[in-house]
């Protein structure tokens, strides 16, 4: 004959259960990794806050991307561009994706991802501008950029009998562009393309002179973690390798752009 059990004894295993089950998932949670991303934030269409303050743009949908590959929970962030290596360092955040270019300089402060796409620089001035971008023809005319960017460093760098000025956000020298404050801006290409150069306020305006990439200028764009931290460089180059295999790369590219950046 058998017994049945006892509704107390039911009611202990029930709570055994349900014990288990939840430790089972308090463990998984903390075995999940959190991190803390960092991207510019004022830089569409990479990164950019929309009417209701949430971050959008490339950048952005790249970071929740390899959060969801890394399996971890993430925060992203936005961070005024000459603070965003020194807060690495710093330890406010973990992950920089903010379309930063890979150069030597960088190098010595922060370990790179490889390359998730790569990068153009190109003046930009009135329409019938000599194409001629050289130090020597730009001696004495005011050029805008970006402070803190490869542009400025580039500019820094080669260009000492040109008028240098710098602004927080690509914006702002376009804003002098167009007001005549400047007589050229230097920054990303594709940002230009598809942003400023769309624009009724950009009709007189185009590109001058050839791309610029390599040296100073970097060699493409790379995610940035804090120096000597492999676990994450290998994490991060992991969950890139895995957002191009399957497709979701490209998907987010088609989103912004009309063609491919690598």
């Amino acid at each position: 004959m058998t017994h049945s059990k006892t509704l107390p004894q039911l009611g202990r295993q029930l709570l055994c259960i349900l014990v288990a089950a939840a430790a089972t998932t308090g463990f998984a949670q903390a075995q999940q990794p959190n991190y803390r991303i960092a991207t510019e934030g004022t830089y569409p269409p990479w990164s950019f806050k929309d009417a209701d303050g949430k971050l959008q743009g490339w950048d952005v949908d790249i970071a929740h991307a390899l959060c969801e590959k890394m399996k971890a929970r993430c925060e992203i962030v936005a961070q005024d561009w000459d603070g965003i290596i020194p807060g690495l360092v710093a330890r406010k955040f973990d992950i920089i994706v903010a379309s930063m270019a890979i150069t030597e300089q960088r190098r010595q402060r922060v370990d790179f991802s490889d390359k998730y796409k790569e990068t153009i620089s190109r003046f930009v001035a009135k329409k019938g501008t000599s194409a001629d971008i050289s130090p020597a023809a730009l001696k004495g005319k005011t050029i805008g950029v970006q402070r803190g960017s490869i542009q400025a460093g580039y500019l820094t760098q080669n260009y000492k009998d040109s008028v240098l000025k710098f602004y927080d956000t690509p914006q702002a020298a376009e804003l002098d562009l167009v007001a005549g404050r400047v007589d050229y801006i230097l920054g990303n290409m594709v940002t230009y393309y598809v942003g400023f150069l769309k624009g009724p306020e950009a009709a007189n305006f185009d590109f001058v002179g050839p791309d610029l990439k390599g040296g100073l200028l970097g060699d493409g764009n790379g995610i940035a973690v804090r120096k000597g931290d492999t676990a994450m460089v290998d994490n991060v180059n992991a969950a890139l390798a895995a957002i191009r295999a399957d497709g979701t790369y490209d998907r987010i590219t088609a989103k912004y752009f009309p063609f491919k950046l690598m």
